[in-house]
């Protein structure tokens, strides 16, 4: 869920473009200008099906926190909750959407700063709050080992095979995963219409063709159940910049009926015994609808959405999505057990201090470090240039 999972900014100035894009893919007048606010809202709002789906979606660690089956205590909700981890796949489109857009006339170095600036600082605290919960309530989660909480510091822990301490983390190590193709295959160079429609193009081939390979390795840095949803919001931000043209509405429609299948493969199963039962069209509808929200902003359906709230909106989804799973399990079992909260009442009471969390992780630790933290990496000696030279 970014997550990835990246803020929503305004778009820098475009550099003199060294190739010419399509003559139907024209610059719109004022696209690079807009805030894009309604991005912000929609991260928040696929943070909350996320949300919803660990709290009365699936069984498991939640359960035990409930006590009970939250299909059992939410029957209609935890029916729409099932779908919720499909907010996963509607960041992933923002990401690609939203990445595109930050990094246009960004050096391969300022496009490393504000990524590490901008995903570590709130992840470590994240860790911090998890693993001290971990050792204060193991009844929840088993308690962290210091082994363990020293390597997901790195957010690498996932190629090390070790546990992670939040359990969202795997949809960071995807984020970090599709920063690293789209820097080294196109930011590195400059970032330009034709370059992000090659790079498109052939990501879509190669996450075809890696699905017969049945190579782990290709399948890690390929990514084929979710590449279609970063093409899409790359493909989206061109649209949103230049104006569609028949491309790149085919590179949105091609990645949009790969995304379908995968997701769909993914999780629904037919007869599928203990685990949560979905319906393969209403897989098919939320994906669509996660193309089509985006699909809005690319061409300005959404401008008039410039409530200042949805800023706030977006400041809040990195840490909420961070921080909810694991703690808001601890708050469940500590509303259930010595409270007695009711069902209802626990759940929107645990959502609140979820976000309300999330505001104190973003005014106290986003908001002063992250912009530190860029500072100090910008500051630091390049190669070759050690302190002292003249």
């Amino acid at each position: 869920m970014s997550a990835s999972l990246p803020t929503a900014p305004s778009p820098a100035p475009a550099p003199e473009r060294t190739t010419a894009p399509s003559p139907i893919a024209r610059p719109v007048p004022g696209a690079r200008r807009d805030r894009l606010l309604a991005l912000d809202g929609l991260r928040l709002l696929a943070a909350l099906t996320v949300c919803l789906y660990h709290y009365a979606g699936r069984g498991g660690t939640v359960t035990e926190s409930w006590h009970q089956a939250p299909s059992r205590l939410f029957p209609s909700l935890s029916q729409a909750a099932v779908y919720g981890c499909l907010g996963v796949q509607f960041f992933f489109v923002i990401s690609g959407f939203v990445i595109c857009m930050s990094s246009w006339g960004r050096t391969l170095g300022d496009f490393f700063r504000s990524r590490v600036a901008r995903l570590y600082p709130a992840y470590w605290v994240a860790l911090v709050l998890v693993t001290a919960a971990s050792l204060a309530l193991p009844d929840v989660v088993r308690a962290v080992r210091p082994d363990e909480f020293l390597v997901n510091l790195t957010m690498l822990q996932q190629p090390m095979g070790a546990p992670r301490v939040l359990g969202v983390c795997w949809t960071l190590w995807t984020e970090v995963r599709f920063y690293a193709l789209f820097a080294l295959l196109v930011v590195v160079r400059g970032v330009t219409y034709r370059r992000v429609v090659l790079f498109c193009a052939g990501w879509t081939l190669a996450a075809a063709l890696c699905r017969t390979a049945g190579n782990d390795l290709l399948d890690q840095l390929v990514m084929p159940d979710y590449a279609p949803f970063f093409i899409g919001g790359l493909a989206l931000y061109l649209v949103h910049r230049f104006g569609g043209d028949p491309l790149l509405w085919g590179i949105v429609g091609t990645s949009w009926v790969l995304g379908q299948y995968t997701a769909t493969r993914g999780l629904w199963h037919q007869g599928a015994g203990d685990g949560p039962v979905r319906d393969p069209y209403v897989v098919l509808l939320i994906v669509t609808l996660a193309f089509a929200a985006v699909a809005a902003v690319a061409l300005g359906w959404t401008r008039r959405a410039d409530w200042p709230w949805l800023a706030t909106a977006g400041a809040l989804t990195y840490p909420f999505y961070l921080v909810h799973e694991h703690l808001g399990w601890f708050v469940i079992r500590v509303l259930r057990d010595p409270l007695g909260l009711p069902p209802w009442p626990t759940l929107v009471t645990t959502v609140a201090a979820m976000l309300a969390l999330a505001w104190l992780m973003y005014r106290f630790v986003e908001k002063p470090f992250g912009p530190r933290l860029r500072r100090a990496l910008k500051s630091a000696p390049s190669a070759g240039s050690p302190r002292g030279s003249s």
